[in-house]
C-alpha cells in the first residue's frame, strides 16, 4: 500500500476509463526501432510531480522527466542521470553537480536553479496526494553555482537519501513552466513540454492514449530510446488487454493481468511472459489494541499462532498461480540484507502443534475468534480468493474461528485508521529499492499502519541501519531487526511478495531488462 497507493485510489489492480474502440492505437512511421504500443490498466493521476504518488503517474514520469540520480535497467544502485556526480561533503550535506548543457524539450536550460526550484516546490506545495513525505529529512536545498546544488539533511549520514532522489519526490522540472505554489493541470504540463527525460509527449488523452516521441537532446543514464515512438494505451479491463496482446494489437502488456490470464498466456506461443522482481508485498496488519487477547502477552501468542498456521506456498500457487512468492520477512528476497525469519522461527509449512502451544502457554482458550477484514477492489480481483483461503487455513487448525468481511476501498481506508478492524489486509509497493523502505514506514513511531505499534529498541535499530555507511555492518543490523520483529512483535504478518510481470509479442526486445526492483518500466529500452 505504500503512501502513494494509499493516497491515490486505484493504484493497484483497478480499471481505468474505457478506451473507445478496439484499434491498435499505433502511431508514427516506425522511426528508429518502429512504433511500439504498450497496454496497461493503471491510471494516471497527475503529470505534475508535486501531485503524483501512484504507479500510473510514475509510468509517465519515468519516460519524460529526469532525475539527479536514477536506476539503470537491472540495477538497484542509484547512478548519475542529470547529475555528473553526487556525494556527501559532510555528514549532513549531500552535494550534486549537474552535467553541463542540459535542457528541457522546450529549450529552457536545466540548471542548479531548476533543481532547487523542484525540491522547494515539492515541499512547499506538500500536496496530500504527492510524494513530499519522502523528503522529510531534507532541511533545505541551496544553489552553489550554476551546476552545483547542496542538500542539507536533518539527520546526518542518511544512507537512504541517494535512493530517494530517483523517486517521484526527485523529479526535476522547469522553473519557467511550473507555478511555485500550485499544481499545474495535465493539459498545461503537456503544452509546456517541460521534460528532459528520454521522451517528449506528443499527444495526451488522459487514461486513454498517450503518445511519446524520443527526446533527441536527452543526456542521461538511460541512453537514447531504442524506439522513436511509443504509445501507451489504457484499458478498462485486463480481459481486453489480454485479447489485444494475443492478437497483436499491442506489443507489450504491463500491469495488471489477472493470475489466471497470465497462466493462460504462458501456454500461448504467440506471446512471451516475462517475470522480474517487483517488490510488492501483501500482508495482514494486527491492530494491537483491538485484536483478540486479554493482555499484550496473549495478543502476541495469538499472532504467533497465526504465523504458525498460514500456508504461504499454497496462497502463492493455488490463488496466484506462482505470480507471487511466499514472503517470510517484510523485506522481500533479493534486496540487500533480506533474511527469512518467519521461516526460521515458525516454519515454511503450517505447524498446528506449535500454534496450539503458543496459545496454551499464554492461557488463551481455543478457538480464538478473529474478525478479519479485506478489500475486494484495491488489491486486485484475487483478494477474495486469497482471504477465503486464509480463513480456511486458520480454521483448518481448529484453533480459530474467522469472521471474514470485505469493505470497498474508500470506506476501508477511513475505517482501518479508526481502530475498526482488529486484523486487516494491506499491500505495499516500494518507493525505492532499499530495505529501509520496508521497515521504517511500517515499524517506526507514527508509522502509516497506525496499528499502535512502537518499540524503542526497534526504533533505535531502524535509526542505526539508516545511518550505517558500512554495507556489512548495515546488513547485520537489518538481519537483527527482522529477527526481533518476527520473534517478539509481529505487528504485521508478511504473506507474499509480488513479481513484476509483463507480456510481449515475440519480436519485442528489452522487456526483461526493465523488470527490476526499482519498479520503473522504461519504454526506452524496448524495441522490435
Amino acid at each position: 500500500m505504500r503512501k502513494r497507493s494509499v493516497a491515490v485510489v486505484g493504484v493497484v489492480g483497478l480499471t481505468v476509463a474505457a478506451l473507445a474502440g478496439c484499434g491498435s492505437g499505433r502511431t508514427g512511421d516506425g522511426g528508429v526501432g518502429g512504433g511500439l504500443v504498450v497496454g496497461t490498466t493503471d491510471r494516471i493521476f497527475a503529470l505534475d510531480p508535486a501531485a503524483a504518488y501512484d504507479n500510473g503517474s510514475l509510468a509517465v514520469e519515468t519516460q519524460v522527466y529526469q532525475y539527479l540520480l536514477n536506476f539503470a535497467p537491472g540495477d538497484a544502485t542509484p547512478k548519475p542521470d542529470a547529475a555528473e556526480k553526487c556525494s556527501f561533503t559532510s555528514p549532513t550535506v549531500y552535494q550534486c553537480k549537474l552535467k553541463s548543457g542540459l535542457k528541457f524539450v522546450n529549450g529552457n536550460p536545466l540548471t542548479a536553479k531548476s533543481v532547487k526550484f523542484s525540491f522547494d516546490r515539492m515541499l512547499g506545495i506538500n500536496d496530500p496526494n504527492g510524494p513530499a513525505v519522502l523528503l522529510n529529512n531534507l532541511a533545505k536545498t541551496e544553489v552553489v553555482d550554476d551546476l552545483t546544488v547542496n542538500f542539507t539533511l536533518k539527520v546526518a549520514n542518511d544512507q537512504t537519501f541517494p535512493a530517494i532522489l530517483p523517486t517521484q519526490a526527485g523529479v526535476l522540472i522547469d522553473e519557467k513552466s511550473f507555478p511555485a505554489d500550485k499544481v499545474l493541470p495535465d493539459e498545461e504540463v503537456v503544452k509546456a513540454h517541460p521534460f528532459s527525460g528520454p521522451f517528449d509527449i506528443t499527444s495526451y488523452d488522459k487514461n486513454k492514449l498517450v503518445e511519446y516521441k524520443a527526446n533527441k537532446d536527452y543526456n542521461g543514464l538511460l541512453g537514447a530510446p531504442k524506439s522513436d515512438t511509443v504509445s501507451a494505451k489504457y484499458y478498462e479491463s485486463p480481459e481486453n488487454m489480454k485479447l489485444d496482446i494475443q492478437n497483436g494489437a499491442i506489443d507489450v502488456a504491463y500491469r495488471s493481468l489477472s493470475p489466471t490470464d497470465i497462466a493462460a498466456l504462458r501456454n500461448d506461443s504467440k506471446v512471451k511472459v516475462h517475470d522480474g522482481p517487483g517488490g510488492e508485498l501483501r500482508y495482514i496488519v494486527f491492530n494491537l489494541n483491538t485484536m483478540p487477547g486479554n493482555d499484550p502477552a496473549q495478543k502476541l501468542a495469538v499472532r504467533k499462532a497465526i504465523a504458525s498456521s498460514v500456508d504461504r506456498e499454497a496462497l502463492s500457487q493455488s490463488v496466484y498461480q506462482g505470480t507471487y512468492n511466499p514472503a517470510y520477512s517484510s523485506i522481500p528476497q533479493g534486496l540487500t540484507g533480506a533474511t527469512e525469519p518467519y521461516k526460521e522461527i515458525y516454519g515454511a509449512k503450517p505447524n498446528k502443534d506449535a500454534a496450539a502451544k503458543f496459545l496454551a502457554d499464554a492461557g488463551v482458550t481455543a478457538p480464538v475468534t478473529l474478525n478479519l477484514q479485506y478489500n475486494p477492489d484495491h488489491y486486485g480481483g484475487s483478494s477474495s480468493e486469497e482471504y477465503a483461503a486464509i480463513k480456511a487455513q486458520l480454521e483448518g487448525t481448529g484453533l480459530f474461528k474467522v469472521n471474514l468481511q470485505s469493505t470497498e476501498w474508500v470506506t476501508y481506508q477511513d475505517e482501518r485508521v479508526q481502530d475498526t478492524y482488529p486484523l486487516y489486509q494491506l499491500g505495499w509497493f516500494p518507493d525505492f529499492p532499499d530495505p529501509d523502505n520496508y521497515l521504517t514506514p511500517f515499524f517506526a513511531p507514527n508509522n502509516f499502519l497506525e496499528n499502535h505499534f512502537e518499540d524503542p529498541a526497534i526504533t533505535a535499530q531502524l535509526t542505526a541501519e539508516t545511518v550505517e555507511a558500512d554495507p556489512a555492518k548495515r546488513a547485520t543490523i537489518l538481519a537483527q531487526v527482522q529477527k526481533d520483529l518476527a520473534a517478539n512483535h509481529i505487528s504485521m504478518l508478511p504473506l507474499l511478495s509480488g513479481k513484476s510481470i509483463a507480456v510481449s509479442r515475440p519480436e519485442v526486445q528489452g522487456v526483461p531488462s526493465t523488470l527490476d526492483a526499482s519498479f520503473k518500466f522504461r519504454y526506452g529500452v524496448l524495441s522490435k
